[in-house]
Formats: C-alpha cells, sequence, structure tokens
C-alpha cells in the first residue's frame, strides 16, 4: 500500500468517525429533548388531576379514584406547589432540607431555569403553580453528551500519542541506520590512513607530525565507536569519571581557540560511576562546544566536578549570550537550535545519553542574557 492510499484511508477514517460521533450527540440532544417533552407532558397531567380534586371538592361531591392515582404515580420528578395563600407542598424533596423553607425557595428558582412553571386554575382563578424539576434519569442523561466528549477527547488522544511514537520510532529506526552506515563509511577511509601513517614512518617524517595525526586517526576511530553504538544498549562500566571527563576536556582544548580561557576544576581523588567512556565523551564534546558556539569563540569557559554524597555533579559554564528560562527545557528538544546551521541534534543527543542510557540528569542550572550558561549533568556514584 502506497503512501498516498494510506493517507486516503486515514482520512476516510477521521471523517467517518467525525460523523458518527456526529451522529450519536445528535440523537442523543433528540432524545434528551424528546424525554424532557414526555416529562413536561406528566406534569400537565399531575396539574389537571389537581384541578380535578380541587373542583370535586369544591363541589362536595366525591373525589373519583383516577386523579388519585395521577397524582400517587409521581415518584420521581422533584416539584413544589405553591397555593394562591402562599402555602407549599412538595414532593421527591429530601424531607429534612424541605423543612427550611429558604432551601424551598432557592429550589424554586432552580426549578424555574429548568422548566416554565405550570399554573393550575379553576373558573378563572389560580389555585396554584406547580414549579418542577428534572428527573433524576433525565439529569444523568444531560451529562452524557459530556462523557461521550471526554471518552472521545481521551481515545482521540490515545490515537495521537500512538501516531507521534509510531512516528518517533520511525525516524529513530531512520537515524539509527544513517548513524551505522556513517561508521561503516568511516572505517574505509579510516584504514587506509593508518596506512599511510606506516608509510609517513618508513620515510623518517618529524614523529611529532606523526603523533598528532595518530591521536586525530584515535579520535576518528572513537567517533567510529560512537556511532555505531546508536540504536544500541550500550556496555557501562565502572571507571573513574575524574579522568574520563579531564581526557575529554583536555583534547577539546588542545584544539580549540586560544581565545577560550579553558579551565578544569576536579578533585585529586578518584570518583568510580558506571559509564561508557565513547558516550560521556561524546557528551562532554557537545556541551563544551555548544558552550564555544554560545560564546562565538571568545570567552572563559569552566567545567568543574564535585562530589555528593550519592552522585557527581559536571558543572559547564559559559560567557556566552545566555538562555531565556522559558527555553531551559526546549533546547533539548531534538531539532531545536539558534544557529543558522545546525540540525540541533547535539543536546537532544546529550540528554538521551545522560538519562535514557546512564540513568541521570541534565538541566540547564543557571543562565542570564548576555552574561553566560551553566548546564549541569548529575550521575550516581558507585
Amino acid at each position: 500500500m502506497t503512501k498516498k492510499n494510506r493517507n486516503v484511508i486515514r482520512w476516510i477514517i477521521i471523517f467517518s468517525s467525525f460523523a458518527i460521533i456526529s451522529l450519536i450527540l445528535w440523537n442523543t440532544y433528540v432524545f434528551f429533548q424528546n424525554f424532557k417533552a414526555e416529562e413536561r407532558a406528566k406534569m400537565r397531567n399531575w396539574s389537571f388531576a389537581q384541578k380535578e380534586i380541587s373542583k370535586t371538592q369544591d363541589l362536595t361531591s366525591d373525589v373519583p379514584e383516577l386523579p388519585f392515582q395521577i397524582i400517587a404515580s409521581n415518584k420521581t420528578t422533584p416539584m413544589i406547589s405553591v397555593a394562591s395563600d402562599g402555602s407549599m407542598d412538595y414532593r421527591n424533596i429530601d424531607e429534612e432540607k424541605a423543612k427550611d423553607s429558604l432551601y424551598l425557595i432557592k429550589l424554586i428558582e432552580r426549578f424555574k431555569n429548568e422548566n416554565q412553571p405550570i399554573e393550575i386554575r379553576y373558573q378563572d382563578k389560580v389555585l396554584s403553580t406547580l414549579y418542577y424539576g428534572n428527573s433524576p434519569l433525565l439529569n444523568k442523561l444531560k451529562y452524557y453528551p459530556l462523557a461521550l466528549l471526554l471518552i472521545i477527547f481521551l481515545f482521540a488522544a490515545v490515537v495521537y500519542f500512538f501516531y507521534r511514537s509510531t512516528k518517533n520510532a520511525e525516524q529513530n529506526k531512520l537515524w539509527t541506520g544513517m548513524a551505522k552506515e556513517t561508521a561503516h563509511q568511516i572505517g574505509t577511509p579510516l584504514s587506509s590512513l593508518v596506512g599511510w601513517t606506516e608509510i609517513l614512518k618508513s620515510e623518517n617524517v618529524n614523529p611529532e607530525y606523526i603523533q598528532e595525526i595518530e591521536k586525530d586517526i584515535d579520535r576518528l576511530r572513537t567517533i567510529t565507536d560512537r556511532f555505531s553504538k546508536i540504536g544500541s544498549a550500550p556496555t557501562l562500566e565502572v571507571l573513574d569519571i575524574v579522568k574520563v571527563t579531564e581526557s575529554s576536556f583536555d583534547y577539546l582544548k588542545s584544539r580549540s581557540s586560544k581565545l577560550i580561557n579553558f579551565e578544569i576544576n576536579c578533585p585529586d581523588t578518584q570518583i568510580m560511576v558506571k559509564l561508557n567512556a565513547q558516550l560521556f565523551s561524546w557528551t562532554i564534546e557537545n556541551l563544551v562546544k555548544n558552550a564555544i558556539d554560545a560564546m562565538k569563540g571568545k570567552g572563559n569557559l569552566v567545567l568543574s566536578l564535585e562530589e555528593t554524597d550519592k552522585n557527581v555533579l559536571i558543572n559547564i559554564s559559559d560567557t556566552g549570550k545566555g538562555i531565556p528560562k522559558n527555553q531551559f527545557k526546549k533546547i533539548f528538544e531534538p531539532g531545536y537550535t539558534t544557529k543558522s546551521r545546525g540540525w540541533g541534534l547535539g543536546l537532544s543527543l546529550s540528554k538521551r545519553i545522560i538519562e535514557d542510557y546512564h540513568n541521570g540528569k541534565i538541566k540547564v542550572l543557571d543562565s542570564e542574557l548576555n552574561k553566560g550558561t551553566t548546564l549541569q549533568i548529575s550521575l550516581k556514584t558507585v
């Protein structure tokens, strides 16, 4: 099935669902109105029965049994009958509450809003006025469309999140495939560079040059290893995070602009943490490069590492342009970037490495516009 056909089917399902939902809501509304009309007809019959009783009592004749049966048949609809002299009679209302006349007055006002009062007349004289509310069944039916809409909303939310997660899964699969293919493609020229390095050694080239080339070859191997690990659960080892952090920081320092003042503050003792060294180094690299970009290649960059009771905190501070508070969480979303060039994947990748693979936390600790930003990584110690 082609993508175009899938989209057509999807829209057909959406419109069909909308039509079915609209039909259900309309039928519910019609049923509610019909039921309400039936209740009013019953109340009119009740008022006629009350009038017949009053009429026969005035004629001092025997009262037929039928009006009394009609009066007694109302066992659900709450009602208040107010006579011309102001006396009240009520049915299907809580006896204890009905003792309070103010409660009955408030109830009358509510009944007026729910249904038009019915006047009981005899010989052009208003004997009493009948106020009645909705029966319990009618009240339940009144909220049925709202409950239905809520269910529909929840169902739509489930479908949306399912569609979104499926789409994200497809994107993750695509990125994983691209990352592994990139690692594979880098492998071929990397092997060639290793061979050329051996040839340069035999040509009596300055050993310092060869040593720097070998460092970059090792770096390419690390990058290849990182890309090959995307999409699979990394292996964590108990390592000294101080040593791993210093190594990553020193490498970046030696290959960055001299206009950046690098500073690192780490304890002299070891701090053991379950780490994947390649992925953690990638995170440090992303955060440091992000800080350098924020400072436009000039400023102070400080990395500090300290141990608490159960965690180790790594803070990376810069003197760059800063981040507005409303974007503290948004900067870690995939695709978000403030640069004219870039895919906005560095910080989102760092978040995934720290939180998903290492069960840690990464956040914007502090930031002030035009003064700088501090990002913090928190990991559990062993």
